[in-house]
């Protein structure tokens, strides 16, 4: 549910402790200005500096997909393995529409790589389960 999306060619994942740590049994506590939202914002500056100067990359977007790690480094495992599922084909074959026709799937995302997380403990998990899929 803690996601922002925008659409390019390319797309970069962000991993970032918008949220505290929840208490037990909830992931996520209350929002973390500094140390989050800040850092969001930059990566969202970021890509609307390069996005809006045609000379950086030409006939190309950049897009992101971030998510929230409400410091918790299971919980930003979690949301690492969504990255890695945008990339399998879908489950279940094919299968067939009500009026038998295929169905219209979107392309599969294109990530091309993942900013964060701010801790190294945590970075360090979700770069090997990312390494495992190139």
């Amino acid at each position: 549910p803690h996601a922002i999306r925008l659409e390019g060619d390319l797309t970069l994942g962000g991993l970032f402790p918008v949220h505290a740590r929840g208490p037990a049994g909830v992931p996520c506590g209350p929002v973390k200005k500094e140390k989050g939202i800040h850092r969001l914002e930059a990566m969202l500056y970021a890509l609307d500096r390069v996005n809006g100067d045609p000379r950086v990359l030409p006939n190309l977007t950049l897009g992101a997909r971030i998510l929230d790690t409400c410091s918790r480094d299971t919980y930003a495992l979690e949301q690492a393995l969504s990255f890695v599922r945008s990339l399998l084909p879908p489950e279940g074959g094919e299968g067939r529409c009500p009026d038998g026709s295929a169905p219209r799937r979107p392309p599969p995302e294109r990530l091309v790589g993942v900013i964060g997380a701010s801790a190294s403990s945590v970075s360090i998990m979700v770069a090997n389960v990312l390494r495992l899929f190139a």
